[in-house]
């Protein structure tokens, strides 16, 4: 057995740290930059050297630290995929937000055993905040945070990426009906909207569509926090691409009311 397969998810704590501040350290300079240049990918989203580059970094020191661990990243593919360790890289999450000079974007990271979420950060470097989850434990600045007992979505601050996507992906008129019976909805969005989530300033993030490496290192931060997620449809979030994540008494309603 070799000495990655031997340990558990406690050893890499450390490592995940380290790949958000190295991250953090190279977006930095260029948040906010009048003279950084946008390009628009294939999607048609925005990306960025700042992008670029912070992936190129982390799966630098990851090859280093752990070569026979696997990468997927947002920016560069995959890199043995079906390897027992792999590394899913989101170097900005809200690029449009970041281009723009919003701080509501943040690097995601997720460690993957076997297939399977095991330890996620959120990291935002202009506010200083790491959020770290590991499915039984979520930190915030070293600070364990969970979910609020909100129970009534009247009651609910409920979060969104973008206004118009739920009509374009999912029922459009089933998440209007929801928005409308909420104390506050807000596009707080992003990975910042899932932080806000665990930290207990937000009852429930929604997201009609995402991508692998929006989603991985989601999972175990809302568990961590006491949260429930899922899909749109309340199936497992792993192979998903959308999230409903929200505080226990809340996710079966919202569920309920987006069907």
């Amino acid at each position: 057995m070799s000495t990655a397969t031997a340990q558990t998810p406690a050893p890499y704590r450390d490592f995940l740290i380290e790949l958000a501040h190295r991250s953090g350290d190279y977006i930095r300079p260029h948040y906010g930059d009048p003279a950084l240049a946008i390009e628009t990918k294939p999607d048609l989203t925005p990306v960025t050297i700042a992008d670029r580059g912070a992936e190129e970094l982390m799966r630098t020191l990851i090859a280093k630290k752990f070569p026979t661990h696997g990468v997927i990243g947002e920016e560069h593919g995959a890199d043995r995929p079906d390897a027992e360790w792999v590394w899913v890289l989101d170097p900005i999450d809200g690029t449009k937000a970041f281009i723009t000079g919003a701080p509501l974007w943040g690097t995601l990271i997720a460690l993957l055993h076997n297939g399977r979420p095991v330890l996620g950060a959120i990291h935002q470097p202009i506010l200083n905040q790491l959020m770290i989850g590991d499915t039984a434990l979520t930190t915030l600045n070293s600070r364990p945070v969970r979910v609020r007992p909100t129970a009534r979505i009247e009651d609910a601050t409920i979060l969104t990426s973008d206004p118009l996507n739920p009509r374009k992906y999912q029922n459009g008129p089933a998440y209007d009906a929801l928005i409308s019976r909420a104390r506050l909805v807000r596009t707080w969005g992003d990975c910042y909207g899932y932080l806000l989530l665990a930290a207990g300033y937000a009852d429930a993030m929604l997201d009609p569509i995402l991508s692998p490496w929006d989603i991985q290192a989601l999972i175990p931060i809302i568990r961590g926090a006491a949260g429930l997620i899922t899909d749109w449809h309340g199936a497992d979030p792993v192979k998903a691409d959308s999230i409903v994540a929200a505080t226990p008494a809340l996710h079966p309603q919202i569920l309920a009311a987006l069907a």
